[in-house]
């Protein structure tokens, strides 16, 4: 049966996650203690918060671990009436087998209502004999101040470069995959840390059968060859307007890029350009201004000529 490889290749152990040893440990010691606090993990998306709260229930409980957790994910299940029902009802209930209490896993925590926190942390302490929490978000800051002191926090930092390509390479190996070592660094570089990205984008590629390059990187994952943009960019440093609005419109017709795509790639591409860091910052803040004139529904491409017009005229106060 075909899997998607990111559920096929998720460490099933806290010893088996890549990266994170700072978090890892710590949480070992709560399995070799047989108990924990309430958790809250915090950090980008993939880097290994839902695996290392499956791992470690299953550590903790055994054969039993089904039971004796609940998974949520507060995306789908964010108000109040989640929480005084199915929350509380499952935290009210006696863990099963010899566990002396159960975990109730809510991922995307962030995205709870402040009505749904402010019950849910009572929830917490009404129960915590029985029933610990591991809330799982992007954003700290987007969770109040009450629940976080009843927590015990764990920060999850993007992955190293190493670890991504050591975890790549083991699904390469054990796939067959066929791979080029420049689309291997592309996959890495597209990733920037998560290593669910890079492992989907890797399943992608690998589908269309054939030698995966690094044009079929880009091409899958919905970025635009990085050369070609630092070209296009440098082409309107230039001062050649109508050449860079070209190749503009190559890069997102060949690669389906929406307005949002090019700008953060634009953005990305600046602190690579040979020019003062007094230029840089300008190209920053108009590009943010840019990128907020799209989201807020201008027309993105009136406004990514705007921006390629604004580089025109800073190359030419150069020359």
């Amino acid at each position: 049966m075909n899997e998607i490889w990111t559920e096929k290749y998720r460490p099933r152990t806290l010893g088996e996650v890549v990266g994170q040893k700072h978090v890892t440990e710590r949480l070992k010691a709560y399995v070799a203690a047989g108990n924990m606090s309430h958790l809250l993990f915090t950090g980008p998306a993939g880097t290994g918060k839902t695996t290392c709260a499956l791992a470690m229930a299953k550590e903790m409980f055994g054969d039993e671990w089904r039971g004796n957790l609940m998974e949520l994910n507060a995306s789908d299940e964010r108000g109040i009436d989640v929480v005084r029902g199915k929350i509380k009802e499952f935290a009210r209930t006696a863990p099963l087998g010899s566990a002396s209490f159960k975990i109730i896993f809510m991922d995307e925590a962030d995205a709870l209502t402040s009505d749904a926190q402010a019950a849910l942390r009572r929830t917490m302490e009404r129960y915590s004999r029985i029933c610990r929490f591991i809330l799982s978000c992007n954003y700290a800051s987007k969770i109040i101040d009450p629940i976080q002191s009843r927590c015990a926090i764990f920060r999850f930092s993007p992955l190293s470069h190493d670890d991504l390509r050591e975890y790549l390479e083991r699904i390469i190996e054990l796939e067959g995959v066929d791979i080029d070592e420049d689309a291997l660094e592309g996959l890495i570089h597209v990733a920037r840390g998560d290593l669910r990205k890079a492992v989907n984008a890797l399943q992608v590629s690998a589908s269309m059968g054939r030698t995966i390059t690094l044009d079929t990187v880009y091409q899958t994952t919905g970025m635009a060859d990085p050369e070609a943009v630092k070209t296009m960019l440098e082409t309107a440093l230039g001062g050649d307007f109508f050449r860079a609005r070209e190749m503009l419109d190559s890069i997102m017709i060949e690669y389906g890029l929406s307005g949002q795509d090019v700008i953060r790639q634009v953005h990305s591409t600046f602190f690579e350009l040979s020019i003062t860091d007094s230029e840089k910052v300008r190209l920053v803040d108009k590009t943010g201004e840019i990128e907020f004139r799209i989201v807020e529904g201008s027309n993105e491409r009136i406004q990514l000529e705007a921006l390629l017009a604004y580089l025109v005229m800073i190359g030419g106060g150069r020359r």
